[in-house]
């Protein structure tokens, strides 16, 4: 579903990734982790078609992002780290601009619309206005834009941010959830709530991919039981910028 086959990216003379190379299969919920610079955000903009690789390609649903973005955005659902979200809206009719952007038709989308709603468990605030929600309930309402027109492939850019421990947990059971039929790709740096939900993990430093297995394997690694935290320090300590 998510292919990066060599992928690199240059501003100017720097190097922000190299030769990065990586799959995730449909099904599949993989934890993307990375140091600040070491590259995550600029791999995501390039999985988004927020920008070309320099060199290499990616590829959605079997769509080439660069030859064929169209039908590539629409396999794609992608939630940022702010959601692009319009606070004077209600949901519902959020919800409805969502999927006109995103090419549905007007029947299609009210059986969207219910389906989504349902499926985030926001149906009960569907009449208020985004502005009078929890971060909770707009961080879920994030998450609906992102699958409304029903993608195959999720991005999901620190889906928890700022929520409080019942929030965190609703909104993990939402990605677990859509999991089961979706390639989910989440990026955070809350390493605790990426033990709680990838079947993979993925870890980059220094533009390069310095880890890809199982998290079972990740937690069990050469000194014995772990939690992420240990292995991710451990995997980005030696190349992490000193003062």
């Amino acid at each position: 579903m998510i292919t990066v086959d060599k992928v690199s990216k240059f501003f100017g003379l720097s190097r922000a990734l190299n030769d990065v190379s990586f799959q995730i299969a449909k099904g599949e919920i993989v934890g993307f982790l990375g140091p600040n610079g070491a590259g995550k955000t600029t791999l995501m903009r390039i999985l988004t078609g927020y920008f070309p690789p320099s060199q290499g390609k990616t590829t959605i649903a079997g769509y080439d992002i660069v030859k064929n973005p169209l039908c590539a955005k629409q396999s794609l659902g992608y939630l940022p780290e702010n959601p692009p979200l319009y606070p004077e809206m209600s949901v519902a009719d959020y919800l409805r601009y969502a999927a006109q952007l995103k090419g549905l038709n007007a029947t299609t989308a009210r059986s969207q619309i219910d389906k989504t709603l349902a499926s985030c468990d926001i149906d009960s605030v569907r009449n208020k206005a985004i502005s009078s929600l929890s971060k909770g309930f707009k961080q879920r309402v994030g998450i609906a834009q992102a699958i409304i027109h029903d993608p195959q492939v999720l991005i999901l850019d620190e889906p928890t941010n700022g929520l409080d421990p019942l929030q965190i947990i609703q909104v993990r059971n939402l990605i677990n959830n859509l999991g089961k039929e979706k390639t989910v790709l989440v990026s955070t740096h809350i390493l605790s709530e990426i033990e709680q939900i990838a079947h993979r993990v993925v870890i980059i430093s220094e533009g390069k991919i310095v880890a890809d297995d199982s998290l079972a394997n990740m937690l069990n690694g050469p000194q014995g039981k772990n939690n992420l935290e240990d292995t991710f320090l451990r995997l980005t300590a030696s190349t992490e910028p000193r003062p």
